[in-house]
């Protein structure tokens, strides 16, 4: 029954393939070049020979007998297609000897044969992936005409899928093998229509000389991140076709509609150059038309073609075949036909002038002009130009004068407009407390950050994030800077980024990024930085590339007890206190001495001193999120203390703080923390295997994994503030540096380590209440992140 079913589904395939065939013969021979239409009524074969197969012109020296063609290698088999429902055909069709390729056009002009090329493709039906990235799929189809016609160099190979590695070998003929590579990458790359560049779609050019060839379609994850599931791309394929024939489109990744493609063949007279056959005029030699010239063939190299002469068409294998083309009767008409008559000519024609006008030299002999009557009028001419040029001028000068001072006009227009739609006047209404607190008083013009980024150079691009991009500019004092160019698009970005002037004129903190000044009179508002040269933390403990050294745990230890120490400064020590609401390893900067800078104020929020929460919009980074403030829109100053708690988590463990390399239950990096502080070895086994080898640093590691751990409570009341947690981590810090466990020769004992953390004068962090936290509110949580990377 299986052979069966698989014999039925070859006979339908075979159907399809023969009803698009005849579809693309329709099509083929309406689109014939313009010179094979305007071919004269007459016989293009042999006398006696049939000049047709169905709707495929045969012409000499191409025949379906051997006393019609010219020899073996252009003979021609015409078969009969079924009626069938698809083309409502029941015709002949021609058909490459011994094979199952037909024929869709034959062209004496271009000495071009275009024939019905088949698809090689693969569908399976679940998606092909395994542990290696090898693809595990793979189809393979011939395209034979048991020709020595090769392929045309104005055909393309292309492979349509994603993830789809498509081969193409030449099977007689020249050598010759290549392939490419589809894909469709997890970066928002979808595939473009109409465009075969590698997402989605590729082509490869194919060389002269290639006669029949082999395509193979093999089907994979070799990038191990295709976006698209089994229903969106089922199958990949594989194919040749005349260039400009195929045009990508994105419902092709889910099913190809055609089933064959027109190819380009070039056929000549083998194994002859011009110079060589036309030794044998009286013999062998093809070009029979008393008028017609050999031209010799450059695919493949050695053969030769016949062409007839500018001024005659028809066919050139044949005696008298090149006939006088009548251009007088063309549309348009060679000559004006206001001013003369057009007289056709063997080979040629000629515009013969009416009474009263002459030839007009300028127009190659098809225009007439009138007779000069004899008078001398050319220094009226003369002057009438002079005039014509001065007032000219005059025009230009003006015009000129006029054009530029409206230009200014406008320039000056346009920067007004820039700076208020830039929020400009809100600065302005800004207290002078809020704008002078840092000293920011430098206002920076369009063209100086222009020469400082070299026109915003993507190679300037130091990073991206919702709220705009970030280059590195150098000032003319040969200063580096960073400029944050927002990424404005209606009001309310409009008020975020006046929200990050307002949120950074009110800090003052060693380590916060220093807004240095700001320029307002371009479209998109800039902000200009300090440069911070170290990367960020988050590149630094993921750093898959070795880019940076490791670092060690006095460093990581430091640069939380300092993003700590600064995180604090915004809530409790600020005018009015901030909440940044985005904290994460991506936004902690690492100056050239390892300083932590705070960055990226683009989501903070100012709290008014008679309130300890707002309702807003969710925003922030999922991983980082409050889950509180998740379901609730309320933010409090907790939901930082919630972010930074997965920061403290992603500095003992190395993970990032979403991942879906790990297992379904643990994706989330603080779920997947607290779970494992029920028990030590549990803790043990998820933390950073460079720290935990070092035994006298596992007392400090388990503080800070408290530390970390109330952070990540559920309830925002149960947390610590961020002062408290400053003063732990601060208190650890030195701790640490005056008495280094490095140095000891045993570790902390379980009393040293209760001391410790009471002598902290921290309440609420550790104890034998803490360990049962809730995780209330996680497993919803965990729902939106398989939906979304980022809440902005």
């Amino acid at each position: 029954m299986e052979n069966v079913h698989e014999l039925t589904l070859h006979l339908q395939r075979q159907l399809v393939v023969v009803a698009a065939a005849a579809i693309i013969v329709l099509l083929a021979t309406k689109a014939t070049s313009s010179d094979d239409h305007q071919q004269p009524m007459m016989n293009i074969a042999k006398p006696g020979c049939p000049n047709s197969c169905g709707s495929v012109s045969i012409p000499y020296p191409f025949g379906t007998s051997p006393e019609c063609y010219y020899d073996k290698s252009f003979l021609i088999t015409c078969n009969q297609t079924p009626n069938n429902t698809i083309t409502s055909l029941n015709s002949s069709q021609p058909f490459f000897p011994n094979s199952n390729v037909s024929i869709l056009n034959i062209s004496l002009e271009s000495g071009e044969l275009r024939a019905a090329g088949f698809i090689s493709r693969h569908c399976y039906s679940e998606p092909p992936r395994n542990l290696s990235g090898y693809a595990v799929h793979y189809s393979e189809y011939y395209t034979i005409t048991n020709s020595t016609f090769p392929l045309s160099t104005r055909n393309k190979f292309t492979a349509v899928g994603c993830d789809t590695f498509g081969t193409v070998a030449g099977r007689t003929g020249k050598t010759y093998a290549t392939a490419c590579f589809t894909f469709c990458d997890e970066i928002g790359k979808d595939p473009v229509n109409g465009s075969c560049s590698g997402i989605g779609c590729c082509q490869m050019n194919i060389p002269g000389g290639v006669v029949d060839y082999g395509i193979g379609v093999r089907i994979g994850s070799l990038s191990n991140y295709s976006l698209l599931t089994h229903e969106d791309n089922p199958c990949g394929y594989a194919f040749v076709a005349e260039d400009g024939v195929y045009n990508f489109s994105w419902s092709d990744l889910k099913r190809l509609q055609k089933d064959v493609f027109p190819v380009v063949l070039d056929w000549a007279i083998a194994n002859l150059t011009c110079k060589e056959a036309m030794k044998n005029l009286t013999g062998s030699y093809a070009c029979l038309a008393s008028n017609s010239h050999c031209l010799d063939s450059t695919n493949p190299v050695g053969w030769y073609r016949c062409k007839c002469p500018d001024g005659f068409q028809g066919n050139r294998y044949l005696p008298h075949g090149c006939q006088d083309v009548d251009e007088c009767k063309s549309t348009p008409n060679p000559c004006n036909t206001t001013t003369s008559k057009c007289v056709n000519l063997l080979g040629s024609f000629n515009c013969s002038c009416f009474k009263g006008y002459k030839k007009d030299e300028r127009t190659n002999g098809t225009g007439c002009v009138p007779i000069d009557g004899g008078k001398d009028n050319s220094a009226e001419k003369f002057y009438i130009a002079i005039l014509i040029c001065i007032c000219l001028l005059a025009l230009l000068v003006g015009g000129t004068w006029v054009y530029w001072g409206l230009k200014k006009r406008r320039l000056i227009k346009l920067k007004q407009k820039f700076f208020e739609q830039n929020g400009g006047l809100l600065l302005q209404q800004l207290p002078s407390t809020d704008r002078g607190s840092t000293g920011m008083t430098k206002i920076f013009t369009a063209d100086e950050l222009n020469k400082a980024t070299n026109n915003y150079d993507v190679k300037r691009v130091l990073g991206q994030g919702g709220y705009g991009t970030v280059y590195e500019g150098v000032l003319a004092d040969n200063k580096v800077v960073a400029i944050k160019k927002s990424k404005i698009g209606n009001q309310s970005q409009i008020e975020q980024f006046i929200n990050e002037v307002k949120v950074l004129s009110q800090i003052n903190h060693r380590n916060v990024v220093k807004l240095l000044g700001c320029c307002l009179e371009t479209e998109v508002p800039l902000l200009v930085y300090e440069f911070i040269t170290n990367g960020t933390l988050f590149e630094h403990i993921h750093d898959t590339r070795g880019q940076y050294f490791q670092l060690s745990w006095e460093m990581r230890l430091k640069i939380a007890a300092e993003t700590a120490g600064a995180i604090a400064y915004l809530h409790s020590s600020t005018s009015m206190p901030i909440i940044h609401r985005d904290i994460k390893t991506a936004n902690i900067l690492l100056d050239e001495n390892y300083n932590a800078k705070v960055s990226d104020f683009g989501a903070s929020r100012l709290v008014p001193l008679d309130q300890t929460q707002l309702t807003t919009l969710v925003q922030g980074t999922l991983g980082y999120l409050d889950p509180e403030y998740f379901h609730t829109s309320q933010l409090t100053e907790k939901s930082d203390v919630y972010s930074f708690g997965v920061v403290l988590a992603e500095i003992l463990t190395s993970q990032k703080a979403l991942s879906f390399q790990r297992v379904e239950c643990d994706r989330n990096l603080a779920t997947y923390f607290v779970s494992s502080m029920k028990q030590d070895h549990q803790l043990l086994r998820i933390l950073d295997e460079n720290l935990v080898n070092n035994e006298n640093i596992v007392e400090q590691l388990k503080v800070v994994a408290n530390v970390a751990k109330s952070c990540l409570r559920v309830r925002g009341e149960d947390r610590p503030t961020m002062k408290e947690v400053a003063i732990e981590l601060e208190a650890l810090k030195e701790k640490a540096r005056i008495h280094p466990w490095e140095k000891d020769d045993h570790n902390l004992s379980s009393g040293e380590t209760e001391h410790f953390l009471k002598t902290s004068g921290v309440q609420g962090i550790h104890g034998s209440n803490s360990t049962s936290t809730s995780t209330f509110g996680f497993d919803s949580l965990s729902v939106e992140i398989r939906k979304h990377e980022d809440v902005r």
